[in-house]
């Protein structure tokens, strides 16, 4: 209060009539209490202290708290010779409990002014400032270059930006958006216009001041986006595809050329050492060179069956992972187990290469890495796609690290989740130290027929 009544407001010319108005007040009861003896009555008691109340209440409703506070400090000071009089002459006790009862009053009158005040400003600048706000979001909603919709609980177009009416046609505003297309799916889902153009829909809920709420649509422009998409996309498929020719002509490349070498050297070594009359330890030197020349054999004749198993084109994905468990067996002291839910059909070959490969590469890396004992995968033959599952019980890894450094053992893994995104399917791989590895992922099944690949 003492803070608020040394700052009253000395520019005024009406805030010193008041205080004037409060001096006058104090002189004459000062002067008739000084030249009038209180016994005469010519004043009731306290009634000039009352009239303070008028100018304070004036001060506090014109200046609120500020001019109440000061305009009653300044009433107590002009109002002290009096209570300095005698009891003959004046009536202090009185006079005492009447200016206190003034000074409360207008006290709190000022600060309840002061309060309404207070509220009503922070009204006032909330209203401007949502004017403002609703000024800059005009100009951005008008000004934006995507188009941009307003749609009410019915879906009526209650407002759309140049750019809408550019691309949907001027005569927007009342039309009902049809839910049965792009407006059906979610936010972030991307539809093709009529423009050529690909958009990417966002829907926002926007505050009313009524009951009904209302949807902001925007439509964001992603054709630069998805066109580098899809033509990543191509160039993956492309990558995939020449390796897998690179794959095939090495593997026949080998069957056809070194591996027969290598047998017919086994045959000459053979018929060279069932030659009649030579020494033990030529006898001895060539057995030895024929078994090495049948195990370099052996190993041409898995590498190549690595690259191109011939199973896959022959019998289909089953026989061949068949094939792939038992040479991990034979190969290794894991056991290794396959099986098949479902009703087993031959897939798209590219399908069928697809989920090989990954199973392969998920075998491979528990055979290099797991320190496992036994690996085991599931194939589910759904009506929605091809389950794929593989497990084992090695030492696992720690799987939300994977891939963070460059040429790691977990780039393998990424190279599957590579392929089953290039299938049009998921994959995810679950592993923590200690527990194993889980390899699971589901490609969609394309029976009879090649997804095509988009142009690049």
């Amino acid at each position: 209060m003492l803070r608020r009544a040394a700052h009253p407001p000395v520019r005024e010319a009406r805030f010193w009539i008041i205080q004037a108005m409060v001096l006058l007040i104090a002189g004459v009861h000062l002067v008739v209490d000084l030249h009038v003896s209180a016994e005469t009555g010519a004043f009731p008691a306290g009634l000039p202290v009352a009239l303070l109340i008028i100018p304070v209440v004036y001060a506090a409703l014109r200046y609120g708290l500020t001019g109440s506070a000061s305009t009653a400090v300044w009433a107590t000071l002009a109002w002290l010779p009096d209570l300095l009089l005698s009891n003959d002459q004046g009536h202090v006790g009185s006079d005492l409990v009447e200016l206190a009862l003034v000074v409360v009053v207008g006290l709190v009158f000022g600060q309840h002014i002061e309060s309404e005040r207070l509220a009503r400003s922070r009204e006032e600048s909330a209203i401007a400032e949502r004017r403002s706000a609703e000024v800059r979001y005009g100009q951005l909603f008008e000004t934006n270059r995507s188009p941009i919709l307003v749609l009410n609980d019915r879906d009526e177009v209650l407002d759309a930006n140049p750019a809408a009416r550019r691309l949907l046609g001027k005569d927007l505003i009342g039309t009902f958006f049809e839910r049965g297309g792009a407006v059906e799916h979610p936010s972030g889902q991307v539809v093709d216009l009529p423009d050529g153009r690909d958009y990417r829909l966002d829907f926002v809920s926007l505050p009313s001041g009524s009951d009904q709420g209302t949807t902001q649509v925007i439509f964001e422009d992603v054709t630069e986006e998805r066109s580098e998409g899809r033509r990543a996309t191509r160039y993956a498929q492309i990558l995939v595809q020449a390796e897998e020719d690179q794959r095939r002509r090495l593997s026949r490349e080998l069957h056809d050329e070194p591996l027969q070498l290598f047998l017919h050297l086994a045959r000459r070594l053979e018929s060279l050492g069932g030659t009649p009359g030579l020494p033990g330890a030529v006898v001895g030197g060539l057995d030895e060179a024929r078994s090495q020349a049948l195990d370099a054999a052996a190993r041409l004749r898995t590498l190549a069956r690595d690259l191109r198993p011939p199973a896959l084109d022959e019998l289909g994905l089953v026989p061949a992972l068949s094939t792939l468990m038992s040479e991990v067996e034979d190969e290794s002291e894991l056991a290794a187990q396959l099986v098949v839910t479902g009703s087993e059909v031959r897939l798209a070959p590219e399908v069928e290469l697809g989920a090989f490969r990954i199973v392969q590469e998920a075998v491979r890396n528990t055979l290099r890495h797991a320190m496992a004992t036994k690996v085991q995968v599931n194939l589910d033959f759904g009506a929605e796609g091809l389950g794929l599952r593989v497990s084992d019980d090695g030492r696992g890894f720690a799987s939300e690290r994977m891939g963070e450094q460059p040429g790691d053992s977990h780039l393998g893994l990424l190279g599957m989740r590579e392929r089953a995104r290039l299938l049009g399917g998921v994959l995810d791989v679950r592993s923590t130290p200690g527990t194993g590895t889980v390899v699971e992922g589901r490609i969609p099944l394309a029976v009879g027929s090649s997804p095509a690949l988009p142009p690049l």
